[in-house]
């Protein structure tokens, strides 16, 4: 199995709070124009004066910490706004021509057991969603909410469970932040009360065939980036290396017979880095018949040319064949397993986001693009 990864923020934050100390967190919720972070990311400041997070990569953390102390202090939760267009971007620093609203607040008693119920489900994978309160005397509350029921309660209006409950279900598979308006007595018609749903989305899938150098530094990489990484051949002398257990889970199978068992989607992506025609196109076969939305092999274009002309005899139209990219990565001049474990990494983030690779500075236009994810002022 794969080495632990690093604590998620509901972890520390219950760590924190075991420990006996008072906890503030800030929670990025709305972004308007460009900014380094998207709604999700989270800051937590505890008494003693430990910071764990960044919801702006630096710009407005200093700022926050002094927000903190005033939270600790006594004052009420609430939702701060640093933007280029308001006199504080000076004094805190945000240069980067957007707006960020984020909710600072006390993470009180009542918060132990939404945060372990998001922790444990992130920690297998599994979809969740976190539902804070920002408006009323309850703000802060939270509510998880997974498909098997919630964990929580947002205050005394039992139709405000019921309706952000519904909503939060769906930001489930695809893992999206939100902030939604409800009514007083909470019902979806109305803005008394926001309620901000932050959605954990189960793991991207990788599926890595063959055990070479090549496939310990992508899963490496692919893991910090969130990917539940499996890797697979169907040669057991190459499992016997502790390398390949350290960074993924190991699977001795021929590609097909693996495939058959594995649901993939678009977030998913496939590898091929077998080198061999018996295992590579089987593989790749596979992978076509699924919904992954990245496939990528290895190898030299005269390779590939000759793998696509064995794959359309055996029937795979040209359509299916454009899905694959090979060589795959992206032309930096990649030579070690580490820069072309960047490359390809890079190639399925800009093919994910729509974007073409290209180097920012000779690019115009906003370098964070995005659909607002957060709704609601």
């Amino acid at each position: 199995m794969a080495t632990e990864s690093s604590p998620t923020r509901q972890e520390v934050a219950l760590e924190w709070l075991t420990a006996g100390r008072r906890v503030v967190a800030a929670s990025l919720i709305e972004t308007l124009g460009s900014a380094p972070l998207d709604p999700g990311a989270e800051m937590l400041v505890d008494d003693t004066g430990r910071i764990e997070g960044s919801v702006t990569g630096g710009c407005v953390e200093g700022a926050l910490v002094e927000v903190a102390g005033e939270i600790l202090e006594g004052a009420a939760p609430r939702v701060v706004q640093y933007g280029i267009s308001d006199q504080q971007a000076a004094d805190v620093g945000l240069m980067c021509g957007g707006t960020v609203r984020l909710f600072v607040h006390e993470l009180g008693a009542d918060a132990r057991d939404p945060l372990d119920a998001v922790a444990r489900a992130t920690r297998i994978g599994k979809p969740v969603a976190l539902a804070t309160l920002l408006d009323g005397p309850a703000a802060g509350a939270k509510l998880a909410v997974s498909e098997d029921g919630t964990v929580g309660h947002l205050g005394e209006v039992d139709l405000l469970q019921t309706s952000v409950r519904r909503d939060a279900i769906g930001c489930l598979d695809q893992g999206l932040s939100t902030v939604r308006r409800y009514s007083a007595q909470g019902e979806v018609m109305g803005d008394e009360l926001r309620v901000y749903i932050q959605g954990f989305a189960s793991h991207p899938q990788m599926v890595i065939f063959g055990r070479i150098d090549f496939s310990v530094a992508v899963a490496k990489l692919a893991r910090e980036l969130g990917y539940a990484v499996t890797i697979c051949d169907a040669r057991p002398a190459f499992a016997q290396s502790s390398r390949f257990s350290a960074v993924a889970e190991v699977v001795i199978d021929w590609p097909d017979r693996h495939m058959a068992d594995r649901e993939l989607g678009e977030r998913d992506a496939v590898l091929v880095f077998t080198h061999d025609p018996k295992f590579d196109e089987p593989a790749l076969t596979a992978a076509l018949q699924s919904g992954a939305g990245y496939i990528g092999a290895l190898g030299s274009r005269r390779t590939h040319r000759e793998r696509v002309a064995r794959l359309r005899e055996a029937g795979i139209d040209d359509t299916q064949l454009e899905r694959i990219c090979a060589p795959c990565g992206l032309d930096i001049g990649a030579r070690t397993p580490a820069e072309t474990a960047v490359s390809i990494l890079a190639e399925i983030i800009s093919k994910r986001t729509g974007r073409g690779g290209e180097r920012l500075s000779y690019t115009d236009g906003s370098i964070h693009p995005r659909e607002l994810q957060a709704t609601g002022q």
